[in-house]
């Protein structure tokens, strides 16, 4: 009903609504949650005045996870849409949320783990404890839940006063996100976006994996780019040869795109490690030699 936007059916929702989220059974009260947040698209002053939104907040801390998962589905759809809300979650109810994550479906979870984004540690200890606690589900099947986690856990790592705790969560996000890159190529190349921003905020995550990143034959050119982004990231002194090795290999490929971003590769990596600047100049001359018009025109820029 909640999907017909007329304003008698809103009305008539009310008292039936009312009822339904105190409701014994659970699968009642998760369908009221949701329904609270359609009638808010229809007429949000609507369930301001019938107090509905302080109802969800009530939900937030029932017995069922499913439950739990839509009252905060509903409210973070809410606040998305209403400036002047602001979701603050307390230590005692982020705690409950995570509680639940173990009997939600994967959709619950993600919502879950997102609206942990709305708890604000008060002390190191606090944010380690909630880290702890969500540090298992980077095992978890689904790539968007383990990526959800991945983003909590560099969220409440700003939060952390121990360098060995922060050293310990960057070496355990390190393996699954590995592991995202043997998915189809869009999953990569979600993967990969978000690999990008996490080793410019915490470049320890994967410091000695760049090898995993190198570009398969068969990889989509959308891919092949990104992965290419992230080698360069990736390089220092002591891998520097390889990653010059393997950029070389690039720039002799056929796709033009990915050779020009290739050889500029190599330039930026001339000054990214001075030490490197040697064998990679030799490279790019090695490459003007060979006369391709584009590939000349990188390597002379």
């Amino acid at each position: 009903m909640s999907y017909i936007p007329l304003p008698s059916i809103m009305t008539a929702l009310i008292e039936p609504l009312r009822h339904s989220i105190k409701d014994a059974d659970p699968y009642v009260r998760k369908t009221a949650a949701i329904c609270v947040a359609k009638i808010y698209l229809v007429d949000f002053r609507l369930v301001e005045r019938e107090k509905f939104i302080d109802s969800l907040k009530d939900l937030l801390k029932d017995a069922n996870p499913t439950v739990v998962a839509n009252a905060v589905a509903a409210l973070t759809e809410i606040s998305d849409r209403n400036d002047t809300m602001v979701l603050k979650f307390s230590f005692s109810l982020a705690a409950k949320l995570v509680a639940a994550l173990e009997n939600c479906s994967e959709w619950g979870q993600i919502y879950i783990l997102d609206s942990l984004l709305n708890y604000v540690p008060q002390t190191s200890d606090e944010a380690t404890i909630m880290t702890e606690r969500i540090v298992a589900r980077l095992q978890h099947s689904n790539s968007a839940v383990v990526l959800t986690v991945i983003k909590v856990l560099l969220y409440l790592m700003n939060y952390i006063e121990s360098k060995q705790s922060n050293d310990y969560l960057c070496k355990k996000m390190g393996p699954p996100l590995v592991t995202l890159l043997s998915s189809g190529p869009e999953v990569q190349y979600v993967a990969l976006r978000n690999i990008l921003l996490i080793i410019q905020r915490r470049p320890s995550v994967l410091k000695d994996d760049v090898k995993v990143f190198f570009c398969k034959y068969n990889d989509p050119i959308y891919v092949k780019l990104a992965k290419l982004e992230i080698i360069y990231r990736l390089a220092r002194e002591s891998n520097a040869a390889i990653v010059l090795t393997e950029l070389h290999e690039y720039a002799t490929e056929v796709d033009i795109d990915f050779v020009r971003k290739a050889v500029r590769s190599i330039g930026r990596l001339a000054i990214k490690i001075p030490p490197a600047a040697d064998p990679c100049i030799k490279v790019l001359l090695e490459l003007i030699d060979s006369k391709v018009t584009y590939v000349l025109q990188e390597a002379v820029v």
